[in-house]
């Protein structure tokens, strides 16, 4: 069930802005033990929810991984999204009216501390397990720097240090395509319907890569003219973002994601990695084209007890959440610290001369599984 705490007091942003009030909408599972040893923090990407059983049924429910009868599982929704918390159709007290275009700049920092509110709601002391992918690693790193005493373990899945200027691009790209529809600012249901369908079908470009549309989206009839799979399924999936979410939304959490750099104040990336005394899971996607995988070579390389494991998957970055079963058999060991951390061990990434396809290149591991 999903509940919300609500905060009247000013919230202050890192832009140098603040809400008047704060709203957090979240989910829990399961009872936090006498020792609080047994809690799972959950943080979730760009368009999910606080609902972490909902949209990652393959690892948090009951017999899975994160099963509520053995961890207190905690998933809050993040700033500025449209699934609880503060966002921008929220009522701005000092107008009475909506934020709308005027909600302001929320950093991946400002959601990390609007966590941190509600850890210190439910009263929790220690975090057995961060874990999070894509827009949510970024959140889980960033509490780890931010509070290194608090978690520790974190499992970071297709994410990475600061996002990067390939990432911010494709962001760029799909709020240009929302701001070029003229109804993105009317007062009316549909309002800049169009303009996020696009947003959404950009972004599966980058959600999945050349190889998953051959497989999928091929066509049966070799001789076709038109009406063509790959574009068919561009359209539903934009139609599918629409009926759930909210344009406005959309907007204010890509330009927070582009806000991601976890050195920024802290003297650099490195330095920043260097100060998590949490025990780190770095997973990556072989197929990812978001987030590739030298970016989560890099985390391994400057968090201090870190072990980096890679991914085959067909599905590109949308591999952290389909991938379940093979995220299930990493982190297992991992979570119950059986898993061997290579603190000084160096990954590498090479171009392969044929393909021109990254290939990384790592130390060898004692048990490292391949998928």
């Amino acid at each position: 069930m999903v509940e919300v705490l609500n905060i009247k007091a000013p919230f202050a942003l890192e832009s140098g802005a603040s809400l008047a009030e704060l709203n957090i909408a979240y989910t829990t599972y399961g009872r936090l033990s006498p020792g609080q040893d047994n809690v799972v923090w959950v943080c979730h990407a760009l368009t999910a929810n606080s609902e972490a059983e909902e949209w990652w049924p393959g690892l948090v429910g009951k017999g899975k991984l994160f099963d509520p009868e053995h961890y207190y599982i905690v998933c809050a929704n993040i700033l500025g999204s449209c699934y609880g918390s503060t966002n921008p159709r929220s009522t701005n007290p000092a107008t009475g009216q909506p934020y709308g275009r005027d909600f302001p700049l929320a950093t991946i920092r400002d959601m990390v501390r609007a966590h941190q509110l509600l850890q210190a709601h439910l009263g929790v002391k220690r975090i057995r397990l961060a874990i999070g992918g894509s827009m949510g690693g970024q959140q889980a790193l960033e509490w780890a720097v931010m509070d290194p005493g608090l978690i520790e373990n974190i499992c970071i899945l297709a994410s990475n240090a600061q996002h990067s200027p390939w990432g911010i691009a494709f962001n760029e790209a799909q709020r240009m395509a929302i701001e070029a529809d003229p109804s993105l600012y009317d007062d009316t249901e549909e309002a800049g319907r169009r303009g996020l369908e696009a947003a959404r079908a950009i972004a599966m470009l980058s959600y999945r890569n050349y190889r998953t549309y051959q497989l999928s989206q091929m066509e049966e009839e070799p001789d076709k003219l038109d009406d063509f799979r790959a574009s068919s399924y561009q359209r539903y999936q934009g139609y599918k973002l629409h009926q759930r979410f909210d344009v406005l939304s959309y907007l204010a959490l890509s330009r927070a994601m582009d806000s991601h750099n976890l050195g920024r104040g802290r003297g650099g990336q490195e330095k920043a990695l260097g100060q998590i005394q949490a025990n780190a899971l770095v997973i990556g996607i072989q197929s990812d084209v978001l987030f590739p995988v030298e970016e989560q070579a890099f985390l391994a390389n400057h968090i201090p007890r870190a072990r980096l494991e890679l991914i085959d998957s067909i599905y590109g970055h949308d591999g952290f959440l389909i991938e379940s079963e093979a995220i299930g058999r990493l982190a297992r060991p991992f979570l119950e610290g059986k898993a061997h951390l290579n603190g000084h061990a160096k990954y590498t990434f090479r171009q392969r001369k044929k393909d021109g396809f990254g290939q990384l290149k790592k130390p060898p591991l004692p048990g490292t599984e391949r998928f």
